[in-house]
């Protein structure tokens, strides 16, 4: 029998798409987002959910035993965090610790939770293996607490834990509500719109990107594969590409000539991202989606559904 899987954060971008694969694969899906980041639209029907913040001492009335706890639900755009790093440490550390205290009280299967990329921003070692942790961004802190807080749940009470540490994911219904919105995202409207996107800084920097379904992907294998138990494990796909190569790929795919609108870097972020997957490759697990092919799908997707009104 499948396990009951609940997801933190059902409502934001990689939630959704995950709820909506494991429904498809007949997994009873249970939601919990306080809507806060997340839109309602998004969770997919199907599922039970719960409009509730992940720091809320009713999340264990939520649980059952023998749940799979999916926790994705953070503050995570970087220029926010360092705007706020107090309710940055309120949602990613007092939640977080919330999330596994009630994971425990229930009597959970297991937690696979988000960690980050981010904390590779002050590594030098390209490709990053997990074992490298340089954290500079209070976002990127506050994931490391997370980190510390798992290991001692794992090792003072057994709870079952896999961590990842996503790259740039991107695919439907990636957010481009941030203050600072991903490349990805805020180039297809834009350009869509008829409007010049904005690069910070020259262009040059360089990203992993890897596409949700892939990401999703590795998702079931943590459900269903007992070696990921107690580990940590980079989501990425082991090639980069710059801001600017990313640009002109998009411009290539929409036939439109406009120029980027240059503005200056932003502070706090990775010159160059780059994920060693051999880990997840260990276990089976290959990116599948080509960056042309999930770029294109990714166009497909707002012709379909419609360009929001603004970002």
């Amino acid at each position: 029998m499948k396990p009951r899987i609940v997801i933190t954060g059902v409502a934001g971008f990689i939630g959704s798409n995950l709820a909506d694969r494991l429904l498809a694969e007949g997994y009873s899906v249970v939601g919990i987002d306080n809507l806060s980041y997340g839109v309602r639209e998004q969770i997919p029907d199907g599922g039970l959910f719960h409009e509730l913040d992940i720091r809320s001492l009713k999340l264990h009335d939520v649980l059952q035993p023998g749940d799979v706890i999916f926790h994705l639900a953070a503050k995570n755009c970087i220029s926010d965090c360092q705007q706020d790093p107090v309710e940055t440490a309120s949602i990613n550390v007092t939640g977080t610790v919330n999330v596994f205290e009630a994971a425990r009280r229930a009597k959970a299967e297991k937690v696979v939770y988000a960690e980050s990329s981010a904390l590779y921003e002050g590594s030098k070692l390209l490709p990053t293996p997990e074992h490298d942790v340089h954290p500079e961004s209070f976002y990127a802190v506050s994931k490391l607490a997370g980190m510390a807080f798992a290991k001692s749940y794992q090792g003072f009470y057994g709870l079952r834990m896999t961590a990842l540490r996503y790259f740039c994911v991107y695919g439907p219904r990636q957010d481009y509500r941030r203050t600072i919105p991903p490349v990805m995202s805020a180039f297809i409207l834009k350009l869509l719109r008829g409007e010049r996107p904005v690069i910070y800084g020259t262009g040059e920097k360089r990203r992993d990107f890897i596409h949700v379904d892939d990401v999703n992907d590795f998702h079931i294998k943590c459900i269903t594969d007992s070696k990921t138990d107690g580990r940590v494990f980079n989501l990425g796909s082991g090639v980069n590409h710059s801001v600017k190569e990313i640009y002109e790929r998009v411009v290539a795919i929409l036939s439109t000539n406009l120029l980027p609108i240059y503005k200056p870097d932003l502070p706090g972020e990775a010159q160059e991202t780059l994920a060693d997957i051999s880990a997840a490759r260990a276990l089976g697990w290959r990116p599948k989606v080509s960056l042309d092919q999930g770029l294109r799908s990714f166009v497909d997707y707002y012709r379909r559904t419609g360009i929001p009104c603004r970002i």
